[in-house]
């Protein structure tokens, strides 16, 4: 017998909804490409090539040639063009065909697509979707990267999930009981929460009711010190702001002892597993050294927490792909608000991306 999931708190499938393109979406680190050298990525199934000219400057194309579709990362980068490895056809940073060997200048064919790009903090992005909306889009800062303030480590995994399970993961404190054996047992208390049309955020104070805290997660909370915020020693504020995170921590202080930023490229066309880019930034307290002497606990402790959440979102994926459909019966407020603001700004995976779903259009 076939059970159907049915209830009140369903609504549509989320994990069959795209990442919307006319964003800026991260694909490499910046120190991964140097001058002359290509790299090959993927946008939701869509090959793309970067490429850094001899200037510093780094393109995108498409990553077929026009001639035999072979992949161009296989070519070799000459000034700011980028030449396939295959017949030697050439490309300019705009994707325009500038020269054929055995054909002259005088009938070149149609190039491929580029992509506009940007460097941001370390990180390559890439805008995707429509150019005419990539300028206002851009990416200035990514959390508290460029702050001399803070010691900052990367965040770099592929993930075998959809996007939106690592979106609902952060933004869900409630699940600090999967962490136990890191953090002993955290129960987290919603203070708050606010949406708009592309946004949503969630507070929270935390309580521990067992165990201790671990030598990283004290390096964390307990180096920094400040003013105590009124009404709460210790604030958590988590932001979707589509289509990235934000997480910071407050503890008795006017500033955040913790900064994350996080960023999720899908890979495959299905978007069942995304690429996984961030910063993790901690507050230096106020002696001198003492933060890189804290640094392995902080690095052990948080890749511990990230290790345990991505077993448990590709679970979440698996699961999905089980059953088929998206039988989560979600009953807490604020992830339910996150839900809403992905499925608006998202496009419906129907095999055309740059369909957006009916609330985008309306919006834009």
């Amino acid at each position: 017998m076939t059970i159907t999931p049915s209830g009140p708190l369903r609504g549509p499938d989320l994990r069959r909804t795209g990442t919307h393109p006319d964003f800026w979406y991260p694909l490499a680190w910046s120190n991964e490409l140097k001058a002359g050298e290509t790299l090959a990525r993927c946008f939701a199934g869509d090959p793309i090539v970067l490429f850094r000219g001899a200037s510093g400057k780094v393109f995108a194309l498409e990553d077929r040639c026009a001639h035999r579709q072979v992949p161009l990362s296989l070519g070799v980068v000459e000034g700011e063009t980028l030449k396939c490895g295959y017949h030697g056809w050439t490309y300019n940073c705009a994707g325009k065909c500038v020269d054929v060997p055995y054909l002259g200048r005088e009938r070149l064919p149609n190039g491929v697509r580029s992509y506009p790009t940007r460097e941001v903090d370390g990180l390559i992005f890439v805008f995707p979707g429509n150019a005419a909306r990539a300028a206002e889009r851009a990416p200035m800062s990514l959390g508290s990267k460029s702050d001399s303030r803070y010691k900052t480590r990367r965040l770099n995994r592929e993930v075998a999930c959809h996007y939106t399970f690592m979106h609902e993961n952060l933004f869900d404190m409630n699940h600090q009981f999967l962490h136990r054996s890191l953090m002993g047992t955290i129960k987290a208390t919603c203070l708050g929460r606010r949406q708009g049309e592309d946004w949503c955020e969630v507070d929270y104070t935390f309580t521990r009711t067992a165990g201790s805290q671990s030598l990283g997660e004290a390096a964390i909370l307990n180096l920094v010190g400040g003013e105590e915020i009124e009404g709460t020693a210790d604030l958590m504020t988590i932001r979707t702001g589509y289509p990235y995170q934000n997480l910071k921590v407050w503890v008795n202080g006017s500033e955040p002892v913790l900064d994350v930023w996080l960023g999720y490229t899908p890979l495959d066309r299905e978007q069942r597993t995304n690429r996984t880019f961030g910063y993790l930034s901690v507050k230096k307290p106020k002696i001198p050294g003492l933060i890189h002497l804290a640094w392995p606990f902080i690095t052990w402790f948080t890749e511990g927490i990230f290790t345990q959440d991505k077993h448990i979102v590709e679970q979440e994926q698996k699961a999905h792909d089980e059953q088929g459909a998206d039988w989560n019966n979600e009953v807490f407020p604020a992830v339910r608000d996150l839900r809403a603001v992905l499925l608006r700004c998202g496009v419906a995976m129907d095999g055309a991306l740059d369909s957006p779903l009916p609330s985008i259009a309306a919006a834009e």
